[in-house]
């Protein structure tokens, strides 16, 4: 029997903790309940995950003697948009959500950044559970208070700070993900290495083989992972400074994004992995760290068959300068200034907003070719 880790969140009144284990969706009664001021909540996940786990979600609820009404939404990063939260916020008011009463995120990043984002603006703002069903959910999204939708100029342009009462992260759900996604989120675990922890990076190299098919390593990456995000966002909860290094490979992964229309073509993880191969290219070629960080972090995301240059996308991409007009949309640009995180070795990223275009498009030049 693996414990539960719990890595707290020590926001003042908007305190919560983070619980990460197997088990934690049929314990989830159980965890919920001192939340609670009556005994009901409403649920809101996606077609697929809700095939997968809802059942045991509202049994644990109903052992616990929770009420809950649940809906379900297309799967898909397309579901980031303004319809879809119209209907999840007229659902949640046509099922009486109260102010005091809770919603469930049941689902990966998409699911927990729509229905956050709901909760923020329902009544001025309803409490709301994080129950991350994906890799990158776990360690990423469902932890900081980050919610909101996408917009035809870009990716999460539209949204709010708005922190969860609680985040269960159930591992086991983990073994229900196909190898791509699994993959996907990965490259979010190795970017916290990437960033901030290079004895974390060394780690992975010699067990992310593992990850997937070893719960306690599994657990212990996961819990790392949200262990550093918490401290970083304990510092700097609204992004003013040090929480823009939770970025890195954002610029680039966010404009990919866009480029190929939020489509199955690129997921959230793959961008992010790209992003963070090129921010690393561009640091070394600006002489901000030595070739070996990016050799480095490049060989770690092919030896695990993750993407790591445009070349591996499929289908065309729009040209260099269309890239960065996207990447001028990016959230950090400040002042009309594109704004990097760029790394001076592994685990030394910095926020950097002096990047020469020549040798910007000279980064995306060769990484069309491989």
């Amino acid at each position: 029997m693996i414990e539960p880790v719990t890595v707290h969140v020590p926001l003042g009144a908007r305190a919560y903790d983070v619980r990460i284990g197997v088990g934690l969706i049929d314990r989830a009664g159980t965890e919920i309940a001192p939340l609670l001021r009556r005994p009901r909540v409403a649920i809101v996940t996606d077609e697929t995950v809700a095939a997968l786990h809802l059942p045991r979600l509202q049994a644990s609820l109903s052992a616990a003697g929770i009420a809950s009404e649940a809906m379900s939404l297309p799967a898909g990063e397309a579901t980031k948009t303004w319809p879809h939260l119209i209907a999840t916020v007229e659902w949640l008011l046509e099922h009486k959500i109260e102010r005091r009463d809770v919603v469930l995120a049941l689902g990966g990043g998409v699911i927990g950044d729509l229905v956050g984002f709901a909760a923020a603006i329902l009544r001025r703002g309803v409490r709301f559970v994080q129950l991350p069903t994906s890799l990158l959910a776990q360690v990423d999204s469902s932890v900081g208070g980050k919610t909101g939708i996408n917009a035809p100029q870009g990716k999460n342009l539209i949204g709010a700070f708005h922190q969860p009462s609680l985040v269960l992260a159930d591992i086991a759900v983990l073994e229900t993900l196909d190898r791509r996604d699994f993959l996907a989120g990965y490259g979010e675990v190795a970017k916290y290495g990437f960033l901030g922890d290079a004895a974390f990076f060394g780690w992975l190299e010699q067990n992310a083989d593992r990850l997937r098919d070893d719960p306690v390593l599994r657990q212990r990456a996961v819990a790392h992972s949200v262990g550093m995000k918490a401290g970083i966002v304990t510092r700097d909860e609204t992004e003013q400074g040090e929480r823009a290094l939770l970025n890195l490979g954002h610029t680039f992964g966010h404009a990919l994004e866009a480029a190929t229309g939020y489509s199955g073509r690129l997921l959230h993880g793959e961008g992010v992995a790209i992003g963070c191969a090129l921010a690393f290219d561009l640091s070394a070629r600006m002489g901000l760290c030595s070739q070996e960080s990016p050799s480095r972090v490049l060989a770690h995301l092919r030896r695990l068959g993750l993407p790591a240059s445009l070349a591996d996308i499929p289908g065309d991409l729009p040209d260099d300068a269309a890239l960065i007009a996207l990447m001028g949309q990016d959230k950090k640009v400040m002042d009309g200034r594109l704004r990097f995180v760029l790394a001076r070795g592994i685990g030394e990223a910095f926020v950097c907003d002096d990047v020469p275009t020549e040798v910007l498009a000279a980064v995306l030049q060769d990484a069309r070719a491989g």
